[in-house]
């Protein structure tokens, strides 16, 4: 499927990751997000690589449906290195000036996003939760501003590429299918001696699992829950049901949770079936992260906690109460 072709048509670019020769989902999602987009201005879409020795991860990402993929091989750009990739990518958006360029809100690509914009002169929308584009073109991004309070939609008018960061599980994973795309190669104009610092070696240390990202039913508990002893009674409700344990902020800060298990716009974004939510009050900066729950339950004992304003269901009382309770009943059902 490969060819060689010198004249970019795409005016929409996704910048797709990869680590360890696997392609990272956020960038797929937003391959998917980028081909809804596109319909009022038909513009073609592309998926940007940049690594060394990537020809499977440019055939395999050319089944996902994008037009072009725009593909740097180089031996320089192996390991991310942010001056490497920012000069590739600067180089191929500054002659080219797509309308708009994504990327995923991971901890590569917020450190390569505002150095590229910066280097590009253009704006950039970080953490999007949400992206829509205009009949006439405009990208407008939304944000959740105010401690999430609040849906800022933000655009950057005059200023291209219009570019955005998206944290990864915000929108749906493409299915691969047959490639009708083609794959242009760039050529990155790199001096090693140019380059600051190298990377010589890498040390991965085991990532914990949460178990968030596949969970079918999540229990959160925020700062209400008051003490790592109540944390206790997540977990177990957590356990009983076969989920996973989330928390807001407050619970990570007091050493409850772990950072991993966080839910919201600086953490997790989870697609449960069933959520239920104990002792935390439900501002939208929680909230973003929960995405699409069938059944959505809130516990909290004040009656004008925000979370009831989102939940299909909401018990209102003490939770060291309801929640053994809970609890109980459920083993009962199911005779344990």
């Amino acid at each position: 499927m490969s060819r060689i072709m010198e004249t970019i048509e795409s005016r929409i670019w996704v910048f797709v990751e990869h680590r360890q020769g696997r392609l990272v989902e956020v960038g797929l999602e937003l391959i998917k997000k980028a081909l809804d987009l596109r319909g009022p201005t038909g513009w073609k879409v592309a998926a940007v690589l940049l690594g060394h020795g990537i020809s499977s991860l440019v055939e395999e990402t050319l089944r996902y449906g994008v037009d072009e993929v725009l593909a740097a091989d180089d031996p320089l750009l192996e390991e991310f290195c942010n001056q490497a990739y920012v000069r590739t990518l600067a180089e191929a958006a500054g002659k080219r000036r797509p309308e708009v360029l994504l990327l995923g809100a991971t901890a590569l690509g917020v450190d390569l996003a505002p150095r590229l914009a910066a280097r590009l002169r253009t704006g950039l929308s970080a953490h999007c939760i949400d992206l829509e584009l205009t009949d006439s073109g405009e990208l407008l991004a939304v944000v959740p501003g105010w401690g999430g309070s609040v849906m800022a939609r933000i655009s950057c008018p005059g200023t291209r590429p219009q570019m955005a960061t998206v944290k990864p599980g915000v929108f749906e994973m493409p299915r691969p299918g047959s490639p009708v795309g083609r794959t242009i190669h760039l050529k990155p104009v790199l001096d090693a001696k140019d380059i600051a610092y190298r990377v010589t070696a890498v040390y991965r240390e085991e990532v914990r699992q949460s178990g968030l990202d596949t969970a079918d039913v999540v229990v959160s508990g925020g700062w209400g829950v008051g003490t790592a002893e109540n944390w206790g009674l997540i977990r177990e409700l957590a356990s009983i049901l076969g989920g996973a344990v989330g928390a807001t902020r407050p619970p990570v800060d007091e050493g409850w949770a772990d950072e991993h298990q966080m839910i919201g716009t600086s953490g997790r974004t989870v697609k449960p079936k069933l959520y239920i939510g104990v002792a935390l009050s439900g501002h939208m900066h929680h909230l973003v992260g929960i995405k699409t729950p069938e059944l959505m339950v809130g516990i909290n004992k004040d009656p004008k906690a925000p979370i009831f304003d989102h939940c299909d269901l909401g018990l209102v009382g003490d939770f060291k109460e309801i929640v053994p309770a809970l609890i109980k009943a459920v083993k009962e059902i199911s005779g344990r």
